[in-house]
């Protein structure tokens, strides 16, 4: 999926924020700058589970943290490139707990290991490991959003289970390039909340494990710059520096 977007405000670009505010602080040079993505639209919000396999003999975050510390070393975790990562690892440094990461170049291949029990834990979008819940081999710990999933409604947000700073909210919406007008991305966004007012809208979006979460081009921008300065936080408190 491009970056980079013709200037002739007739291409837009549909998708979620997290890895393009992640990759300004870890590499050097990228082929785009934040300012080349107008925000237009917020659309929805993914749901981001902690899932950890079925036998693990935990029932809450809680527990997954005092088995951390009880058995240094000995727990792996992976989560989805970006910020999920980032934001988990820092708060595995800040908590003094000792977990090994595994790295997937494929999602779906850690939900599967995850389930087979070669890995604990794992920081992912739900719709990756919502097959394997449905199966049974996987149970849910808690959500990372600001509100629970709906499809899920017992399932705690990491802020009531009592660790705020996995807080993370998976941004999805629309872009368009530089040159598009405020008074054209008000008018998108006006749609795309005319859109999402229909019931089927929200209810489809559930089942996708997304949260309707309609906001125009300021909320939206709004939201990635917060959520880029509390990745920039989690990036210094681990000591990454750019790379080229």
């Amino acid at each position: 999926m491009p970056l980079s977007l013709p200037d002739d405000d007739h291409v837009l670009l549909a998708s979620p924020s997290s890895t393009f505010t992640a990759h300004p602080l870890i590499y050097k040079n990228v082929p785009y700058k934040p300012s080349d993505l107008q925000t237009i639209a917020r659309v929805s919000n993914t749901i981001i589970a902690i899932a950890v396999p079925s036998d693990l003999q935990v029932k809450t975050l809680a527990d997954l943290v005092a088995m951390a510390r009880a058995q240094p070393g000995k727990l792996n975790w992976s989560g989805t490139t970006g910020a999920i990562d980032f934001l988990y690892a820092a708060f595995l440094k800040k908590a003094g707990l000792d977990m090994s990461k595994v790295p997937y170049r494929n999602p779906v291949e850690a939900a599967n290991d995850l389930a087979a029990g070669r890995i604990q834990v794992n920081e992912t979008a739900l719709a990756i490991v919502r097959p394997q819940l449905q199966a049974g081999k996987l149970k849910l710990l808690a959500v990372t959003n600001s509100a629970r999933a709906p499809t899920y409604p017992d399932i705690p947000t990491v802020t009531e289970a009592g660790y705020p700073d996995l807080l993370l909210d998976g941004l999805v919406g629309f872009f368009g390039p530089p040159i598009m007008s405020m008074e054209l991305r008000e008018r998108i966004a006006a749609d795309v909340r005319a859109a999402g007012a229909d019931p089927v809208i929200e209810e489809r979006m559930n089942l996708t494990a997304q949260i309707l979460n309609l906001g125009g081009p300021a909320e939206f921008h709004a939201a990635i710059e917060e959520q880029r300065a509390r990745l920039a936080v989690a990036v210094k408190e681990l000591g990454i520096l750019p790379t080229e």
